[in-house]
């Protein structure tokens, strides 16, 4: 039977061979260390918990809630805006409270996209930012995810060889999967790019608290005049450990601000009261659990460097993030990073993501979250060690890449 449209637009799920191979080591009794998923194990703060317990069950709270987002929590995002970037927002017309950043990107790829629409989309990227998009209808044409002058080199290419003419430009910095950083003036450069080419940013900045040197990553709405050509998402996933909660924000220009509320107001209620509540309490509240949050990535960022590098895997440690983007080690390269992966979950027990899940420019890298403590980074990194000891002429049934048909 043929499968519907908007199901055949999407790719079979890359991560499924992976999720197999754990399901069978765990089955198996094999104590698995799970360093794939970006899913924070930090505890919510104290002071967010308390707020929720505060307002649950009450009459008021257990009804309906606003789809846009309740005024106070977009009155918050505004001050963290302003606190942060130094970037005035109106809480009425340029933000709206969304179910986390992955369901903005979605809806926002409904309220704009027409079928045909070119999309201009960094390869490789967190799957959303391009699949939003083709389950909408529309083109993607990749472009490389580094912001480097090649990345507008590619751009403009991209441009004069697409027809229609892309309608949007999707950036992430921090990147995931990669970490990579974007300056400030690279933003200038992308929003001058933008409003030439009359297309539109959306920018992901979920990682925008997670990094670990002296240099908070920015923002391009601190660009004068980016508020004309773009929307950035947030969420409250990795900055107060909520990623359960399902609470993030698209804000920005007042055109794809408006679209994207009103493609809500059919779709969806909002979060439930409480919860918008308790995130309400998270951005006005002291930032001491921010820093703790950051504090504890950058240790495990560094256990995740040194003990995989005596292990024989040298790991290229990340600015931001909490991610490593790892190139695959010398001797394994040839079986690509799903087939890697699929073994290091066999022979290591020790679970990461295969860059060719991000596109297909991910491939000959591995995403590994540090989402363990550093003990068990540590003991990740035992299996690691044996793991690459074993020499791949000792794996059974391994095709390399290269041989592959």
């Amino acid at each position: 039977m043929e499968e519907f449209y908007r199901i055949r637009r999407l790719p079979p799920y890359v991560f499924e061979q992976i999720n197999r191979a754990k399901a069978a080591a765990r089955n198996a009794g094999a104590d698995i260390i799970d360093l794939g998923m970006g899913n924070p194990d930090l505890p919510t703060p104290p002071h967010v918990i308390e707020k929720l317990k505060e307002t649950l069950g009450k009459p008021k709270t257990d009804r309906y809630s606003a789809s846009r987002g309740i005024t106070g929590l977009r009155r918050a995002q505004a001050g963290y805006y302003a606190r942060r970037f130094g970037v005035k927002l109106n809480p009425d017309t340029q933000i709206v409270a969304t179910l986390g950043s992955k369901e903005g990107f979605a809806n926002v790829a409904q309220a704009i996209t027409a079928p045909g629409d070119v999309i201009l989309c960094p390869n490789p990227s967190y799957p959303i930012h391009a699949f939003g998009f083709l389950m909408a209808g529309g083109v993607i044409r990749s472009v490389p995810s580094s912001p480097t002058p090649e990345f507008f080199a590619a751009c403009e290419r991209a441009i004069i060889h697409s027809i229609p003419k892309p309608i949007g430009l999707i950036v992430c910095y921090p990147s995931n999967p990669t970490a990579q950083v974007a300056c400030l003036d690279f933003y200038k450069d992308l929003v001058a790019f933008a409003k030439k080419h009359e297309i539109f940013i959306l920018s992901d900045l979920a990682y925008s608290e997670v990094y670990f040197d002296d240099n908070p990553p920015p923002s391009v709405l601190q660009v004068p005049g980016a508020l004309d050509v773009t929307v950035e998402f947030t969420s409250m996933s990795k900055t107060f450990s909520m990623a359960g909660w399902r609470i993030g924000f698209a804000v920005g220009n007042e055109r794809i601000i408006a679209a994207l509320a009103r493609v809500k107001s059919y779709l969806d209620y909002g979060a439930f009261t409480p919860v918008q509540v308790a995130a309400t309490a998270a951005l006005n509240g002291p930032d001491t659990c921010i820093r703790e949050m950051r504090e504890t990535y950058r240790k495990r960022r560094d256990t995740l460097v040194e003990s995989f590098g005596r292990a024989g895997w040298v790991i290229p440690p990340p600015q931001a993030s909490m991610f490593a983007w790892a190139p695959l080690p010398e001797r394994f390269r040839d079986l690509g990073s799903m087939q890697f992966s699929t073994l290091m979950v066999e022979k290591s027990g020790v679970v990461v993501s295969p860059g060719v899940g991000f596109g297909e420019h991910g491939e000959g890298y591995v995403r590994i979250a540090m989402v363990e403590n550093e003990q068990r980074i540590r003991q990740a990194a035992r299996g690691v060690r044996h793991f690459l000891e074993s020499g791949i002429e000792t794996l059974h049934n391994v095709v390399p890449l290269a041989n592959r048909r």
